[in-house]
């Protein structure tokens, strides 16, 4: 397994790198493997401490122990959950954004595995239809790596039992209690019992649609450059695949993050004469000129030219 993680270039020897520590057997065995191959002196670990479950203390003190074991630093983070809210999505975005802040010029590490590929496209599909839903994780997002995107948590899990190495078991990864845990509980083995090979197929859809992902940018490329805006005339010409391409990559820029969904509403912004249009995630059309731009939602009606 360390040959094959080593091979993807991903971590490196002497390389800086953060590694995102649950306690769980995925991010055991990547930071263990963070240490084989970087070595220890390049290698520091975040766990986050988030006290929504009664084990939560046990597993800070587990992940202290293995990073004392494996001579890596390690950050703890206690954050106070909020009252109301996506409690998931809360955890999610103070876990990388800590990360974000501790990694410095280096890389942060997520043990995400091929279990969890599958898990996410599922999902995605389920819940937000897109051509990003069928893509899937990729290998490396900017300073974000995932090394074990090619092995599974059984894989994951016979690494830790053959280097000594304990984990820590989530309980509510098994519960349905999120729309995760049904498609882990519920989907997955049910896709295993239509096909045995139904997860990899899963997976090798999404590698071969990523490469092909990239003909299509290059498209984009070409309609748009390096400009941030289209004149609305410009957009009509093109093929409706292509409209919908460039308003979805003028929308995720404009936003700093994806905003599914802004494609399918293509013809309603085009329809703009001038104006400006909500749509979900947090995107504004404007159409201004005969111009389209985007901007985030949450812009001063001040910073804005009046419409």
């Amino acid at each position: 397994m360390i040959d094959a993680v080593r091979e993807t270039g991903l971590l490196a020897a002497r390389r800086p790198v953060l590694v995102m520590l649950s306690g769980g057997r995925d991010s055991v065995c990547l930071l263990d493997l963070a240490v084989r191959i970087a070595g220890a002196d390049a290698v520091s670990a975040l766990h986050v401490n988030y006290g929504l479950r009664d084990a939560s203390d046990a597993d800070e003190l587990h992940c202290a122990l293995l990073c004392e074991r494996l001579g890596v630093p390690l950050e703890i983070r206690r954050p106070r959950r909020p009252e109301r809210g996506n409690v998931q999505a809360w955890a999610r975005d103070v876990r990388y954004a800590a990360a974000a802040e501790l990694a410095g010029e280096g890389d942060i590490a997520a043990g995400h595995t091929a279990t969890d590929q599958v898990e996410t496209i599922l999902y995605r599909l389920a819940s937000s239809p897109s051509r990003r839903a069928l893509l899937g994780m990729k290998p490396r997002e900017g300073r974000l790596v995932r090394p074990l995107l090619n092995f599974t948590r059984a894989h994951t899990a016979a690494y830790c039992l053959e280097r000594g190495l304990d984990w820590r078991e989530d309980e509510t990864n098994e519960l349905d209690a999120y729309a995760r845990g049904r498609v882990r509980a519920e989907l997955v083995p049910a896709l295993r019992r239509i096909h045995p090979a139904a997860e990899q197929n899963v997976i090798s859809l999404a590698e071969l649609l990523r490469e092909e992902a990239e003909v299509l940018d290059e498209l984009v490329d070409g309609v748009l450059g390096d400009r941030d805006a289209i004149e609305l005339a410009r957009l009509r010409e093109l093929p409706v695949a292509l409209r919908r391409l460039v308003v979805q990559r003028l929308a995720d820029t404009a936003v700093g993050h994806p905003a599914p969904g802004t494609a399918r509403r293509v013809e309603e912004i085009e329809g703009l004469r001038h104006g400006a249009l909500d749509l979900p995630h947090g995107v504004r059309a404007v159409v201004e000129g005969g111009v389209l731009r985007f901007e985030p939602q949450n812009r001063g009606a001040r910073e804005r030219a009046p419409l």
